[in-house]
């Protein structure tokens, strides 16, 4: 740096430097630089949300079963809950 540039400029220039060489090293952003280790990350990234998906999916949908099977007394959907209940029931072994 020039002798003429203040202190907390360059004192802050070196530390800015540093972070960004410490960045380049983050595993993240060595992942990013091999397009094979990026598939790969991408690839697993989205077996993981979509099975996340599927099972938060499948106990939402079973917790509102539940919940519905409790009305019986409500015609409509007392006998909706009922049927899809014995539709679920009819196709467990």
């Amino acid at each position: 740096m020039n002798d003429d540039t203040p202190p907390d400029l360059a004192d802050n220039t070196a530390r800015l430097a540093d972070a960004i060489e410490g960045f380049a090293q983050h595993r993240f952003v060595r992942i990013y630089e091999s397009p094979l280790r990026m598939v790969g990350f991408q690839f697993l990234r989205g077996l993981a949300f979509g099975l996340g998906t599927v099972i938060g999916a499948s106990a939402l949908v079973s917790l509102v079963i539940l919940f519905l099977s409790q009305f019986e007394f409500v015609p409509v959907i007392g006998h909706w809950a009922t049927e899809i209940i014995q539709e679920i029931e009819a196709g467990l072994p």
